[in-house]
Order: C-alpha cells, then structure tokens, then sequence
C-alpha cells in the first residue's frame, strides 16, 4: 500500500517533470526559454495550483532540481542557468497564480450565486443546505444576520471586505459564519446562540468605512429564519433612515414597536392628519413645529436639551410648544397628551409627513 507521503512526494515531482530537460538545454547553448518550453512550465503551474500543492515546496523542488545538474553543465556559465530559472520559475509561477485567480472567481461566483438563492429563499431547501454546507452553514440551526453599509458600496473582492473578514476569521475562526456582498451592501450570516460575532462584525464595518451603519436582524431558525432575520436587518437600517435614529448599530429586537405602529398604515396615517394636520396652518407650515415636538421627545421632554438641539433659546421653545398645544388642542407636558402627539410624530416620520413641505 502506497503511503499518502509518497503520493505526496510523487505529486510534487510531477510538477518538476521536464524541467531539468529545459535547463540543460537552455545553459548548453546559452539561449531564452522557447515559447513551447515557457507554457509547459505555465501549463505545469496550472497543474500545481489545482492540486493544492503548496508554493514554498514547489519552489524548493525548482531550486533542487537546478542545484542537481551535472557540475559540467551548472558550472559552464553560471548567469546562463540562472536566467534559464528564472525565465522556468516565473512561467510556473504565471501557471500557478492564473489558476488560482480562476479559482477565486468560481468561488466568488458560487457564494454570489448560493447568497442569491438563501436571501430571497429560492431553490429546493434540501439542495439550498447541501450547498450551505460548501459555506459552512447547516441550516438546521438557528442563524441571525447583519448588513453594513458605507459611504462606498461593497464589491466583490473589496478590500474594506476582506479586512472584516480576515478580522472575523482571526477572532473566532472558521464558527460557520459566511460573508458576501449583495447589491453594494456587506453581509454577515453567523450562528444565533453567537451574539459576539456580529457585534465584533458590527464594530469592524463601522471602524473600517469611517461611519457606516449595520443592521441586526434577530436570530431564526432554518433557511426560512435566514430570510427573516435579513429583512429585519434591512428594514433596521431603511427605518433608522426614515426616521432619523442616531447610532450605528440597529438592532432589530430594538426597534419592534415601529412595525408594529405601522402595520394598519391607514390607521398611522388617520391619526397623524388629525392629530397634526392643524398644524399646518401655523406660519412656516407644520415641518418647524414637528421638528420641535421630535426634539422635545428624543430629548426626554426636557426643554433644555431640546432646545440646545434646535439651536433655539429656551423662550423659544416654550412658544412653539405653546403654539402646538394651541393648534392642536393637545398639550405636549400633558402626561395623556404627551403619548398621542408622540405617536402621531413617530407616525410622521414613518409615513415623511407632510410630504409636500421641505
């Protein structure tokens, strides 16, 4: 029985087969490589790459076998058969880092292409986790994940990307967690019971692209639980742009009672036209006074605060919310009151009412 060191070693030599041939030939007379013997070397490099065998080996059986010439002929001009290795060694090379690089493109192509199919929840389940398994997933579990933005869209191969990734992979290792691009966005499928990976991933795309932002979606189970946990993400990062929330990091399990304010839309929308469409008749329109409300709410009802967010003194202030009260019937200090103008605002910004006002 052959030991697998021998198939080994017998792979490696493959690899150097012809070579010395090309090296005796090329020092008996002093010329270049032809350009048969230069894609044999590419051809042989191929080769290599596809197998696996690793560069620092190959390398040293290049070298070895230059070093094993007979004397006369290694001896005879010494910058002839150092020029005949480097021409040999750099055609390998060439041979070796094409097929590579071709590897890399059909890699990047199936994790674009398996990314596709589990976000949006195409293709047989069975077929999706056996190709999941390729990627590290076992889709049997519970995953959540994240999607960054920046002020650049992610590309395959980005290098803001592959820091990330590289970061991920020097913290936790190899924990079936699976990055992609998607339509200029970076994303992070990890394992649910691993909060600390996305968080880690979270800290990273923000560090990385001086200010982007990442959602979180929560943690599902199965292929289906992938999808959700995605469009929660999404929806995170498209309602914190709706609705001006500050921080980078959005949460999904943070930001449940927007949906749920939303789910009867015509019923949000009733309430905000009567509860702030009076406002509309103030000088300057309604956009002034909701902007004061949204600052006197984000600031925990404190005039103060609010007032140094608005750039306004605290006079100031007090009128407009005693105009609001005035317009509206509905007075902002009022504990009842206060939850309903709030809603209503919450509402408005949801629904970018009033639409028509800049």
């Amino acid at each position: 029985m052959v030991s697998s060191g021998a198939m080994d070693r017998e792979a490696m030599d493959s690899h150097v087969t012809g070579y010395a041939e090309i090296l005796r030939s090329a020092c008996a007379t002093g010329r270049r490589l032809t350009r048969a013997e230069l894609e044999s070397r590419r051809a042989q490099g191929e080769r290599a790459a596809e197998a696996g065998l690793a560069w620092r080996a190959l390398i040293r059986d290049h070298l070895a076998a230059a070093r094993d010439l007979p004397p006369h002929l290694a001896s005879g001009s010494t910058e002839h058969l150092l020029a005949a290795v480097e021409q040999a060694v750099d055609a390998f090379a060439e041979g070796y880092e094409r097929a590579q690089h071709h590897a890399i493109r059909q890699e990047e192509a199936a994790r674009r292409e398996f990314i596709d199919d589990l976000l949006h929840g195409r293709s047989d389940l069975g077929r999706l986790a056996e190709r999941a398994e390729r990627f590290g997933l076992r889709l049997a579990q519970a995953y959540a994940v994240a999607v960054a933005t920046g002020p650049e869209p992610y590309g395959d191969g980005d290098r803001v990307a592959r820091r990330i990734e590289d970061s991920l992979l020097a913290r936790f290792g190899n924990r079936r967690i699976l990055l992609a691009t998607k339509d200029g966005r970076l994303i992070c499928v990890a394992p649910g019971d691993e909060p600390e990976v996305l968080t880690h991933f979270a800290k990273q795309a923000y560090a990385a692209t001086d200010g982007g932002r990442v959602g979180i979606g929560r943690s599902h189970q199965g292929a289906g639980g992938v999808v959700r946990s995605y469009e929660e993400a999404r929806n995170a990062l498209d309602l914190a742009e709706r609705m001006g929330l500050d921080g980078p990091v959005l949460r999904a399990a943070d930001l449940l009672v927007y949906p749920v304010l939303t789910r009867d839309r015509q019923a949000m929308a009733d309430l905000v036209e009567s509860v702030l469409g009076p406002l509309a008749e103030a000088r300057g329109g309604a956009r002034p006074l909701i902007d004061t409300l949204m600052a006197y709410f984000d600031s925990g009802c404190v005039a103060t605060e609010a007032a140094r967010r608005l750039s306004l003194s605290v006079r100031a202030l007090t009128y407009r919310l005693e105009r609001i009260h005035s317009l509206t019937g509905a007075d902002p200090a009022d504990p009842l009151h206060r939850y309903t103008l709030q809603t209503a605002v919450i509402g408005a910004r949801l629904l970018g009412w009033p639409a028509n006002e800049s």
